[in-house]
């Protein structure tokens, strides 16, 4: 009685033939408007740290080197490929591509980086971009940004006017190992 269904289901699953994608062998192409992995273009970019302010799960990170540098670091390890950073950006600089095979052993790999040269207001002590002006009134947190690049984590520290003295502090910032139970 057993050997009967056993062969009845074998019959019933080798009727409709093989059903499933070839994968790793064949790839199959991405949908039409598929969000993968972001990608900047540093010719349009201006700065504004509006991707880093909206970003979801915090994989953007701004830093403000001098009143003249900025770096903007993407860590594509913890992104959810959301697009909300291509929503928000005022010049279209962040496009999202059809990659979502990014498995690697290195995380640089799946990390990008941006080094702008700013200009700087000498009212205010923003950083702006010279031919895109108005870009300064986008800037999400006032002042100059200094984000843990070394930690990957977001510090919501911004000062009127750059000082060195904080770059240093959260250069040596360490996350902390327990949660304080």
């Amino acid at each position: 009685m057993w050997l009967a269904s056993k062969i009845k289901q074998v019959l019933m699953v080798a009727k409709p033939g093989v059903v499933t994608l070839k994968y790793p062998f064949a790839p199959h192409p991405a949908p039409e408007n598929y969000r993968g992995a972001p990608h900047w273009d540093h010719t349009k970019c201006v700065g504004c740290a509006g991707c880093a302010n909206h970003c979801p799960a915090r994989t953007i990170l701004v830093r403000d080197l001098c009143q003249e540098i900025r770096v903007l670091l993407y860590d594509g390890a913890r992104c959810t490929y959301c697009g909300r950073c291509a929503e928000v950006c005022p010049e279209k600089a962040i496009t999202m591509t059809p990659r979502f095979e990014q498995a690697t052993s290195d995380r640089n790999d799946i990390t990008e980086s941006l080094e702008l040269f700013m200009l700087t207001c000498g009212r205010c002590g923003r950083c702006y971009d010279m031919e895109k002006t108005n870009a300064i009134d986008k800037l999400g947190l006032t002042g100059y940004r200094y984000d843990s690049l070394e930690a990957r984590t977001v510090l919501r520290r911004a000062t009127d006017t750059f000082q060195p003295k904080e770059l240093d502090r959260t250069e040596r910032y360490e996350r902390p190992e327990t949660t304080g139970d």
